[in-house]
């Protein structure tokens, strides 16, 4: 049976190359996937916009809940790519094409895995779900999914990680800043200069450092990135813009960390956006315990996912291919990868245990 699915999945995701997917236009790879499903599973195969799932038919409302979780949607082909970015191209083992890699090898894994294991007797129910918009954090992705799938106790989330499994991602505030001053004239020392007034709070940020400390991801780390200020070389600015990029861990709320910066800032400080959180889990949890089990190291991923969505919600990245090869030109995953993550998907599902 495996090698059937490892067969049919390649030739999935050869489909999911050359149907252009960039994200908030993935109609088309929604289609695909959602006739696989329909003509292959046994569940009641739904969609929201552009997102795809299906929950085991033998869902038991007292057990917990996993979610499987990988997306279909990709970035842009970038202007070096010397292949057509929507041709799938086998070659020595290598399977080339626009989101190969990221993040399609692992949705097609996922699938096999969910296919392999949807009528076995587990202590937990499966819910697959294969998204949209993750490449842009849409408001049609799984923003708009979660509210639709009910109760998720533990998420399963594929991303090129090589098969091994990150058990953390930093969050990410942007933070527009406001320094005010006086106009004046710069020849007679007029004015209060608005760009002093941002340099004291950058070297308040540069300074600070937070109360607590995220045992698995560290410090809170924030970053000036941007800043601008001045019309002409005479006038003592009365404004002066700049940005700060804050990754958040654990250890505080986005929210709390916002409220912090603007408490230390002279500056008006306002967020974008309080949304990409921090995931964290611990190795006593049962998604770690599983991975380990199956000779899968830990690590904490320096890239963000849908994980950052998912509010409150134990998670853990795990998927086909490697981050390297992401966004690049010429993306390629291996089918030797593929057949490796089917396997080891199954393994995993075989081996987590939770109660109730």
């Amino acid at each position: 049976m495996i090698a059937q699915l490892t067969q049919e999945s390649i030739a999935l995701l050869d489909r999911l190359i050359a149907t252009p997917s960039t994200s908030r236009d993935e109609a088309a790879t929604a289609d695909i996937i959602e006739e696989f499903l329909r003509s292959r599973v046994k569940g009641q195969v739904q969609r929201i916009h552009n997102n795809v799932y299906v929950r085991t038919p033998l869902w038991n409302d007292s057990r917990p809940t996993l979610l499987m979780n990988s997306h279909h949607d990709t970035v842009r082909p970038s202007a070096s790519y010397t292949r057509d970015p929507y041709e799938p191209t086998h070659e020595e083992g290598r399977i080339y094409g626009l989101g190969s890699n990221d993040a399609g090898a692992s949705a097609v894994s996922l699938i096999a895995a969910y296919r392999y294991m949807e009528m076995q007797d587990l202590p937990y129910n499966m819910l697959l779900a294969i998204s949209a918009e993750e490449e842009v954090m849409g408001e049609h992705g799984m923003r708009a999914l979660l509210p639709e799938l009910g109760n998720i106790d533990m998420a399963l989330v594929g991303e090129p990680t090589g098969m091994n499994a990150a058990v953390g991602e930093r969050g990410l505030v942007v933070m527009d800043c406001t320094a005010h001053g006086i106009r004046g004239h710069a020849a007679r020392n007029e004015g209060v200069n608005a760009i002093d007034k941002a340099i004291a709070d950058i070297e308040r940020i540069r300074n600070f450092r937070f109360e607590r400390r995220s045992e698995l991801l560290g410090d809170i780390k924030m970053t000036v990135t941007q800043i601008n200020a001045g019309t002409q070389h005479n006038v003592v600015p009365d404004e002066c813009k700049f940005v700060i990029d804050i990754r958040t861990t654990d250890a505080y709320s986005n929210e709390e960390t916002v409220k912090i910066v603007q408490e230390l800032l002279e500056a008006d400080a306002k967020e974008r956006s309080t949304r990409v959180h921090a995931s964290a889990i611990y190795p006593d949890h049962p998604l770690v315990k599983a991975a380990t089990a199956i000779g899968r190291s830990t690590f904490v991923s320096p890239t963000t996912s849908d994980m950052a969505l998912m509010h409150g919600i134990p998670s853990l990245k795990m998927g086909v291919g490697e981050s390297a090869r992401s966004h690049g030109a010429d993306e390629f995953v291996m089918e030797s990868e593929i057949i490796e993550g089917i396997q080891l998907y199954i393994e995993f599902l075989k081996e987590l245990k939770m109660e109730s």
